[in-house]
């Protein structure tokens, strides 16, 4: 069982948006990069990514989509 990036984005709004759908159809979500604001000062230039298990990327790539959220890869 594998990681698999879904989403990258420095939008925090579109984090919490991703990661409430995903956890509405049952799809665990990792986020990565959340401390990444110490380097960048807080400006919110670096982007975060968002994580799921390989075998969900399928559903939570449809999810995002039919969402209109762009996944930024």
């Amino acid at each position: 069982m594998g990681m698999k990036e879904l989403l990258r984005t420095n939008d925090i709004t579109i984090i919490a948006f991703a990661k409430a759908l995903l956890q509405g159809e049952d799809i665990e979500v990792f986020e990565l990069d959340v401390n990444m604001s110490i380097l960048d000062g807080s400006l919110g230039i670096l982007p975060r990514r968002l994580m799921v298990r390989r075998e969900d990327h399928f559903i939570a790539t449809s999810v995002m989509k039919a969402n209109d959220i762009d996944l930024g890869l």
